[in-house]
């Protein structure tokens, strides 16, 4: 089940549109002015007309993804309490749409040290859950590069945040090959994406794993920077995205992609490039990419043909 981060613009609808026109079974959206604390209220017509999208498309499983604002283990009081009724409301309005999944940064700690933020970010959740009942939207927590004082680099986090709120159904796991990479979990190859597959499996459990996030790094394994790259031309690979776009388990989860949205070299639009890509690596085809010369940025060093950092 493959899907894409969409625009809203013009329309919550559109984006539904959008993902048809592409050929995908699902799509990931921002509810809102991602940049703002305060949203507009949905208007029984734009909520109306998204459900209906949503439905004549056959998509169930939306995912929206929160403000990048908001940071649920601040260690300023002030900030953290406004970050949960941010992410309060970011619940419901998922839940009036009928969008199945929300993906929310761990938040940072500030300097605080690991262990409080967790503690932190545990207390907002717990508070968020309980102030939204009824609602059916499953809040997944994405997996970080690590970058600065970012949380939940690590399933180690994943999994204690799980526990101490009592293993509740309505908190998943979101993913990210990107974050991983950088994070240091070696997915440079199918057998390092199955080592990492099993590892995450010992520690969280796959039953939590709700969404993925495909999308390659321009940083190498380890570098705790967060740069996403098109499929297959960074530093993760083919390797990592034929095992989780082939794996029988995963076939039903919805796998997002989050790259640039600008047009390729060759005028197409990179979605339909990597979703080329990982639909051909779907169907177990040999894949050869149509090189582009696409550097980093910061280095003007272009990534490994075989995305392994020039690792052999």
């Amino acid at each position: 089940m493959f899907g894409s981060h969409l625009s809203i613009a013009g329309g919550l609808y559109h984006a539904i549109a959008e993902a048809q026109e592409l050929n995908l079974q699902t799509v990931q959206i921002f509810t809102r002015n991602q940049q703002q604390w305060k949203s507009l209220e949905l208007q029984p017509q734009a909520i109306a007309d998204f459900r209906k999208a949503a439905d004549a498309a056959g998509f169930s499983q939306i995912v929206a993804h929160d403000s990048y604002l908001v940071n649920l283990a601040a260690p300023d009081s002030h900030l953290r309490k406004k970050s949960l009724e941010a992410f309060t409301n970011e619940i419901q309005r998922c839940d009036i749409l009928g969008i199945r999944y929300l993906v929310t940064h761990g938040g940072s700690h500030g300097g605080a040290g690991e262990e409080v933020g967790i503690n932190r970010l545990t207390d907002s959740l717990r508070a968020a859950l309980a102030a939204t009942p009824s609602a059916l939207v499953t809040v997944c927590l994405e997996t970080t590069a690590g970058q600065g004082h970012a949380l939940c680099w690590r399933f180690e986090h994943l999994a204690r945040i799980i526990q101490d709120l009592g293993d509740p159904a309505r908190i998943g796991v979101c993913m990210d090959t990107c974050h991983i990479l950088a994070a240091g979990y070696d997915i440079t190859s199918e057998a390092g994406m199955a080592n990492v597959w099993q590892e995450f499996d010992r520690v969280v459990g796959l039953d939590r794993l709700k969404v993925l996030h495909l999308n390659d790094s321009l940083k190498p394994l380890g570098s705790r920077v967060d740069r996403h790259a098109h499929i297959g031309r960074g530093y993760v690979g083919l390797g990592a995205f034929r095992f989780l776009s082939r794996h029988p388990r995963l076939k039903h989860v919805p796998k997002i992609l989050e790259t640039a949205k600008e047009n390729a070299p060759d005028s197409r639009p990179w979605d339909v490039i990597n979703l080329e890509v990982l639909r051909a690596l779907a169907a177990g085809k040999a894949v050869k990419l149509k090189r582009f010369s696409v550097p980093d940025k910061k280095t003007d060093r272009t990534p490994a043909a075989g995305g392994r950092g020039g690792k052999k």
